[in-house]
């Protein structure tokens, strides 16, 4: 049987953050993937928790958190704190995710030492998250590999500058969240952190910089971020693998929320290429 642990974390920022981690209770020391949600997602969303399971009966400890600021409530289940959502930045995450990967390299009371090693961590990023891995990777000695599912490819240039200007001038753009039907703002704070830390927040620098195993995912019918972004990736670093889906789109096939029992097939082809992926990085050391 799965066991699980569900604990919270202080962000660096002023908000605990919620974080689950899964993992097939045998007695000896498992791998780690730490899993970063993207843009308006979070750690509960459609079908993660399936994924985490799947991840968990292949033998890796599966780490997924709440970043503090994605406006989910440390015991929330849903996008309801939109005040946090609009006040957070990409610095806020990449300090959030450095929290969790400390607290699980520093014996974690929430799960036993002999089922885990930390000494070996993995990490996956979904979408915007993809990025954040990404940076992370890059600025971090404790990472082993990295997966991107659908990652942005820079945070520079996804904007206009007639978008920009307007939302200097007013403080604050919103962002329609089709799902629920939410006006969500964005803060002009969020691009005040970028210019200030655009060394920190450069995606294809990060990217050229990596000498671990990285694997870019994309479905080549994503209609969120065009698979264009994961040829880009590749571009900066021919040694990753890239792989794409044919038909897969933004979520691989995920909804929120999902009712069934099973992962949809697109996320379970993609789960199954970064399980072997991991595997086979691992084999290597």
């Amino acid at each position: 049987m799965i066991q699980r642990a569900d604990f919270l974390l202080p962000s660096p920022h002023g908000r605990d953050f919620a974080v689950d981690a899964r993992w097939l209770p045998d007695g000896q020391a498992k791998p780690v993937v730490v899993f970063v949600h993207g843009f308006k997602g979070f750690k509960d969303w459609g079908h993660f928790n399936l994924l985490a399971d799947y991840f968990a009966h292949h033998g890796f400890v599966f780490v997924k958190l709440n970043l503090s600021h994605n406006g989910v409530e440390p015991n929330g289940h849903d996008l309801t704190n939109l005040e946090a959502f609009g006040n957070n930045n990409f610095c806020i995450e990449l300090d959030d995710v450095e929290t969790l990967i400390s607290h699980l390299k520093n014996t974690p009371a929430q799960i036993p030492a002999q089922e885990m090693d930390a000494d070996f961590m993995f990490l996956i990023g979904h979408s915007r998250g993809g990025g954040l891995v990404l940076l992370k990777a890059a600025e971090s000695a404790h990472v082993t590999g990295v997966a991107t599912w659908s990652a942005i490819s820079d945070i520079d240039q996804r904007w206009s500058p007639q978008v920009m200007e307007k939302w200097k001038q007013d403080g604050v753009q919103y962002i329609a969240n089709a799902r629920t039907g939410q006006q969500m703002p964005l803060y002009y704070q969020l691009v005040e952190n970028y210019l200030a830390n655009k060394e920190r927040l450069n995606i294809p620098k990060a990217v050229e910089k990596l000498q671990i195993p990285l694997l870019i995912l994309h479905g080549e019918r994503d209609e969120t971020l065009p698979v264009q972004m994961a040829h880009d990736l590749h571009a900066r670093n021919p040694f990753a693998e890239l792989h794409l889906l044919p038909n897969g789109d933004h979520s691989f096939g995920g909804r929120h929320p999902y009712e069934y029992n099973e992962l949809p097939t697109l996320a379970k082809a993609a789960a199954d290429k970064t399980i072997h992926f991991f595997q086979q990085a691992l084999e290597r050391l």
